[in-house]
């Protein structure tokens, strides 16, 4: 496992720069998953949580994964108080439920999807992509930047947390 390494802020504008919301291009940085989300401030509540859940070493390791990253716009469309519960010690088990469903095993490139394609996610459920007007969706999140690469993985930035069934 690597060891969770400060970026300098060349780097830290660099892959700020990179999670802006650009669906065509293709980024390409020096960090890992986690990395990329803990520099990126629109992606704070999926760092809490991701932290909250214990699965930080499981996200900075080899991979590769393809996540599908809520934004905090994303979590705040949830009902009042979801992301509050989720976070409590006691409802761990449902949020690393949640998680995990955003994440797929393997590095999965916008240009490899298919529009009805059917991914297995590393929580054991499925996630389904639609390709319409030029727009990917992963279930009912519409991917709002692409292809973000990151040293173990892509990172595609979604606009509605995906909820696996309970």
């Amino acid at each position: 496992m690597k060891k969770l390494t400060s970026l300098l802020l060349v780097a830290m504008f660099f892959v700020a720069s990179a999670f802006a919301p650009r669906a065509e291009e293709v980024h390409e940085v020096e960090a890992d998953i986690v990395d990329l989300a803990v520099s990126t401030e629109f992606l704070s509540t999926l760092v809490a949580a991701v932290k909250a859940g214990d699965l930080v070493d499981v996200l900075k390791g080899d991979g590769p994964f393809t996540v599908f990253a809520p934004t905090n716009d994303a979590f705040a469309k949830l009902p009042a108080g979801t992301v509050e519960n989720l976070l409590k010690p006691e409802n761990k088990d449902q949020l690393v439920k949640v998680l995990t469903y955003h994440v797929v095993p393997g590095k999965i490139m916008s240009s490899d999807l298919k529009n009805g394609q059917k991914a297995k996610t590393v929580q054991g459920g499925e996630i389904t992509v639609t390709l319409k007007d030029g727009k990917a969706m992963i279930n009912d999140a519409t991917v709002t930047a692409a292809d973000i690469e990151a040293d173990n993985g892509v990172v595609h930035v979604i606009d509605t947390v995906i909820l696996p069934a309970m």
